[in-house]
Protein backbone atom coordinates (compact mmCIF):
# COMPACT_ATOMS: atom_id res chain seq x y z
CA UNK A 1 0.00 0.00 0.00
CA UNK A 2 1.80 3.79 -1.31
CA UNK A 3 1.89 6.09 1.91
CA UNK A 4 2.43 9.07 -0.44
CA UNK A 5 -0.66 9.30 -2.44
CA UNK A 6 -4.41 10.08 -2.29
CA UNK A 7 -4.94 7.72 0.51
CA UNK A 8 -2.08 8.70 2.45
CA UNK A 9 -2.54 7.78 6.10
CA UNK A 10 -3.02 10.68 8.91
CA UNK A 11 -4.53 13.68 8.47
CA UNK A 12 -5.63 15.76 4.76
CA UNK A 13 -4.34 19.42 4.95
CA UNK A 14 -5.91 21.63 2.22
CA UNK A 15 -4.57 23.52 0.14
CA UNK A 16 -5.45 26.78 2.22
CA UNK A 17 -3.93 24.70 5.23
CA UNK A 18 -0.65 24.24 3.88
CA UNK A 19 -0.53 28.29 2.88
CA UNK A 20 -1.13 28.87 6.73
CA UNK A 21 1.84 26.14 7.68
CA UNK A 22 4.16 27.75 5.11
CA UNK A 23 3.16 31.06 6.45
CA UNK A 24 4.10 29.65 10.24
CA UNK A 25 7.27 28.18 8.80
CA UNK A 26 8.29 31.78 7.29
CA UNK A 27 6.99 33.76 10.61
CA UNK A 28 9.92 31.23 12.78
CA UNK A 29 12.38 31.61 10.72
CA UNK A 30 11.94 35.44 10.60
CA UNK A 31 10.41 36.10 14.34
CA UNK A 32 13.18 34.07 15.82
CA UNK A 33 15.92 35.63 13.74
CA UNK A 34 14.62 39.29 14.55
CA UNK A 35 14.59 38.16 18.57
CA UNK A 36 18.21 36.75 18.04
CA UNK A 37 19.73 39.84 16.10
CA UNK A 38 18.09 41.75 18.61
CA UNK A 39 19.57 40.30 21.96
CA UNK A 40 22.56 39.84 20.77
CA UNK A 41 23.56 42.93 18.21
CA UNK A 42 24.73 40.13 15.48
CA UNK A 43 27.02 41.46 12.82
CA UNK A 44 25.82 41.65 9.37
CA UNK A 45 26.99 38.92 8.10
CA UNK A 46 28.83 35.53 9.04
CA UNK A 47 32.15 36.47 10.08
CA UNK A 48 32.07 34.70 13.54
CA UNK A 49 31.42 31.62 14.76
CA UNK A 50 29.23 33.46 16.76
CA UNK A 51 27.52 34.74 13.89
CA UNK A 52 26.67 31.31 12.58
CA UNK A 53 25.51 30.11 15.63
CA UNK A 54 22.96 33.00 16.98
CA UNK A 55 21.98 34.10 13.42
CA UNK A 56 21.38 30.91 11.71
CA UNK A 57 21.32 27.77 14.12
CA UNK A 58 18.62 29.57 16.04
CA UNK A 59 16.13 30.46 13.71
CA UNK A 60 17.23 27.67 11.08
CA UNK A 61 16.86 24.90 13.87
CA UNK A 62 13.46 26.42 15.18
CA UNK A 63 12.18 26.27 11.46
CA UNK A 64 13.13 22.61 11.54
CA UNK A 65 11.57 21.37 14.82
CA UNK A 66 8.60 23.47 13.50
CA UNK A 67 8.33 21.68 10.03
CA UNK A 68 8.73 17.88 11.42
CA UNK A 69 6.42 18.58 14.42
CA UNK A 70 3.81 19.35 11.55
CA UNK A 71 4.69 16.68 9.69
CA UNK A 72 4.55 14.38 12.75
CA UNK A 73 0.62 15.98 14.13
CA UNK A 74 -0.78 15.23 10.62
CA UNK A 75 1.07 11.59 11.00
CA UNK A 76 3.06 12.38 7.91
CA UNK A 77 6.44 11.40 8.74
CA UNK A 78 6.66 8.01 6.67
CA UNK A 79 6.02 9.78 3.62
CA UNK A 80 7.79 13.19 4.31
CA UNK A 81 10.91 11.26 4.42
CA UNK A 82 10.24 8.14 2.17
CA UNK A 83 8.92 8.33 -1.35
CA UNK A 84 7.80 5.26 -3.22
CA UNK A 85 7.51 7.32 -6.85
CA UNK A 86 10.75 6.13 -8.58
CA UNK A 87 11.84 7.69 -12.03
CA UNK A 88 14.32 5.84 -14.25
CA UNK A 89 18.15 5.36 -13.11
CA UNK A 90 19.72 7.44 -15.23
CA UNK A 91 17.63 10.86 -13.18
CA UNK A 92 21.02 9.71 -10.24
CA UNK A 93 22.94 11.99 -12.99
CA UNK A 94 21.36 14.71 -11.27
CA UNK A 95 22.21 14.30 -7.47
CA UNK A 96 26.16 13.51 -9.23
CA UNK A 97 26.36 16.75 -11.32
CA UNK A 98 25.22 18.78 -7.98
CA UNK A 99 27.90 16.91 -6.37
CA UNK A 100 30.44 17.45 -8.51
CA UNK A 101 29.85 21.03 -8.97
CA UNK A 102 29.82 21.82 -4.90
CA UNK A 103 32.97 20.45 -4.97
CA UNK A 104 34.31 22.89 -7.51
CA UNK A 105 32.06 25.68 -6.37
CA UNK A 106 33.70 25.72 -2.46
CA UNK A 107 36.28 28.53 -1.73
CA UNK A 108 38.68 26.52 0.13
CA UNK A 109 40.92 28.78 0.92
CA UNK A 110 39.03 31.37 2.16
CA UNK A 111 37.64 28.90 4.66
CA UNK A 112 41.82 28.08 5.29
CA UNK A 113 41.07 32.00 6.72
CA UNK A 114 38.49 30.70 9.12
CA UNK A 115 38.34 28.35 12.22
CA UNK A 116 37.63 24.21 12.01
CA UNK A 117 34.70 25.38 14.19
CA UNK A 118 33.72 28.03 12.09
CA UNK A 119 33.92 25.44 9.47
CA UNK A 120 31.79 23.01 10.80
CA UNK A 121 29.08 25.58 12.57
CA UNK A 122 28.64 26.88 8.91
CA UNK A 123 28.52 23.17 7.86
CA UNK A 124 25.83 22.41 10.56
CA UNK A 125 23.87 25.50 9.75
CA UNK A 126 23.54 25.05 5.87
CA UNK A 127 22.08 21.10 6.67
CA UNK A 128 19.81 22.81 8.98
CA UNK A 129 18.53 25.18 6.06
CA UNK A 130 18.79 21.70 3.95
CA UNK A 131 16.48 19.49 6.11
CA UNK A 132 14.29 22.23 7.21
CA UNK A 133 13.32 23.47 3.34
CA UNK A 134 13.17 19.95 2.26
CA UNK A 135 11.22 18.73 4.67
CA UNK A 136 8.74 21.83 4.29
CA UNK A 137 8.25 21.26 0.63
CA UNK A 138 9.72 17.96 -0.59
CA UNK A 139 7.97 16.86 2.13
CA UNK A 140 4.89 18.45 3.24
CA UNK A 141 4.86 20.30 0.23
CA UNK A 142 4.74 17.02 -2.43
CA UNK A 143 2.61 14.99 0.29
CA UNK A 144 -0.24 17.40 0.01
CA UNK A 145 -0.14 18.43 -3.49
CA UNK A 146 -0.09 14.35 -4.23
CA UNK A 147 -2.89 13.86 -1.27
CA UNK A 148 -5.02 16.16 -4.00
CA UNK A 149 -4.77 13.76 -6.72
CA UNK A 150 -1.99 15.92 -8.57
CA UNK A 151 -0.08 14.27 -11.49
CA UNK A 152 3.54 13.84 -10.61
CA UNK A 153 4.33 16.39 -13.22
CA UNK A 154 1.76 19.34 -11.10
CA UNK A 155 2.89 18.16 -8.19
CA UNK A 156 6.73 18.90 -9.47
CA UNK A 157 5.59 22.34 -10.74
CA UNK A 158 3.63 23.76 -7.66
CA UNK A 159 5.48 22.52 -5.18
CA UNK A 160 8.59 24.18 -6.88
CA UNK A 161 6.92 27.37 -8.08
CA UNK A 162 5.74 27.76 -4.26
CA UNK A 163 9.14 27.07 -3.08
CA UNK A 164 10.07 29.69 -5.41
CA UNK A 165 7.66 32.24 -4.26
CA UNK A 166 8.66 32.04 -0.44
CA UNK A 167 11.58 33.12 -1.33
CA UNK A 168 10.24 36.11 -2.17
CA UNK A 169 10.10 37.32 1.27
CA UNK A 170 13.53 38.09 1.22
CA UNK A 171 12.62 41.33 -0.67
CA UNK A 172 11.64 42.21 3.15
CA UNK A 173 15.31 42.31 4.00
CA UNK A 174 16.51 43.04 0.82
CA UNK A 175 16.27 44.76 -3.01
CA UNK A 176 12.71 43.23 -4.56
CA UNK A 177 15.11 43.32 -7.78
CA UNK A 178 17.70 41.01 -6.34
CA UNK A 179 14.75 38.57 -4.53
CA UNK A 180 12.54 38.30 -7.79
CA UNK A 181 15.35 36.38 -9.75
CA UNK A 182 16.24 34.15 -6.99
CA UNK A 183 12.59 33.29 -6.85
CA UNK A 184 13.08 31.73 -10.18
CA UNK A 185 16.38 30.28 -9.81
CA UNK A 186 15.14 28.55 -6.46
CA UNK A 187 12.00 27.47 -8.12
CA UNK A 188 14.55 25.64 -10.48
CA UNK A 189 16.62 24.62 -7.52
CA UNK A 190 13.31 23.01 -6.40
CA UNK A 191 12.42 21.23 -9.12
CA UNK A 192 15.86 19.33 -9.26
CA UNK A 193 15.66 18.68 -5.61
CA UNK A 194 12.28 16.89 -6.13
CA UNK A 195 13.90 14.64 -8.24
CA UNK A 196 16.95 13.51 -6.38
CA UNK A 197 14.04 12.77 -3.99
CA UNK A 198 12.50 10.46 -6.15
CA UNK A 199 15.73 8.83 -7.41
CA UNK A 200 16.83 8.46 -4.07
CA UNK A 201 13.58 7.29 -2.32
CA UNK A 202 13.14 9.34 0.52
CA UNK A 203 14.20 13.10 1.82
CA UNK A 204 17.58 12.45 2.41
CA UNK A 205 19.17 12.68 -0.06
CA UNK A 206 17.92 15.61 -1.62
CA UNK A 207 18.14 17.42 1.91
CA UNK A 208 22.08 16.92 2.45
CA UNK A 209 22.95 18.49 -1.34
CA UNK A 210 20.62 21.05 -0.81
CA UNK A 211 22.76 22.05 2.66
CA UNK A 212 25.72 21.30 0.80
CA UNK A 213 25.39 23.64 -2.17
CA UNK A 214 24.01 26.68 -0.13
CA UNK A 215 27.36 25.76 2.11
CA UNK A 216 29.75 25.84 -0.94
CA UNK A 217 27.42 29.37 -1.85
CA UNK A 218 28.66 30.87 0.97
CA UNK A 219 32.16 29.89 1.28
CA UNK A 220 32.40 32.54 -1.53
CA UNK A 221 30.53 35.17 -0.88
CA UNK A 222 29.78 35.75 2.64
CA UNK A 223 32.57 34.08 5.17
CA UNK A 224 34.71 37.24 5.09
CA UNK A 225 34.73 41.15 5.50
CA UNK A 226 34.93 42.88 2.36
CA UNK A 227 35.18 38.92 0.53
CA UNK A 228 36.04 38.83 -3.63
CA UNK A 229 34.18 37.54 -5.57
CA UNK A 230 35.13 33.99 -6.22
CA UNK A 231 35.40 32.06 -9.94
CA UNK A 232 34.73 28.87 -8.23
CA UNK A 233 31.06 29.90 -7.52
CA UNK A 234 30.62 29.56 -11.40
CA UNK A 235 30.25 26.07 -10.64
CA UNK A 236 26.83 26.48 -9.02
CA UNK A 237 25.18 28.42 -11.98
CA UNK A 238 26.74 25.66 -14.24
CA UNK A 239 25.18 23.04 -11.83
CA UNK A 240 21.74 24.66 -13.51
CA UNK A 241 22.97 24.90 -16.68
CA UNK A 242 24.04 21.04 -16.99
CA UNK A 243 21.38 19.66 -15.30
CA UNK A 244 18.71 21.75 -17.22
CA UNK A 245 20.44 20.29 -20.85
CA UNK A 246 19.91 16.97 -19.78
CA UNK A 247 16.62 17.11 -18.11
CA UNK A 248 15.31 18.91 -21.43
CA UNK A 249 17.18 16.32 -23.73
CA UNK A 250 15.37 13.81 -21.00
CA UNK A 251 12.69 14.73 -20.44
CA UNK A 252 10.41 12.32 -21.92
CA UNK A 253 12.50 9.33 -20.18
CA UNK A 254 12.33 10.23 -16.36
CA UNK A 255 8.70 8.73 -14.99
CA UNK A 256 9.67 4.44 -15.23
CA UNK A 257 8.98 3.07 -18.12
CA UNK A 258 5.64 1.09 -19.06
CA UNK A 259 5.52 -2.34 -19.58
Amino acid sequence: MTDTGVNAPGRRLSYVGFALVVIGYLAVIKGVGFVAGSAWDLDDGLYTTEDVILGMWLPLGAALVYTYAIAAWLGWLRPVLHDDKPVQRWVWAVPVIFVVCIAMAIDYADLADKTLGFVLALLVATQLVGWGEEGMFRGIGVVTLRSHGLTEGKVALWSSVVFGAVHISNALTGELRSALPQAVAVSFAGYFFYLIRRASGGNAVNSVIHGLFDFSILTGSAILVDQGAYLGSVAAILAYLVVGVLLVVRRRHIEPAQA
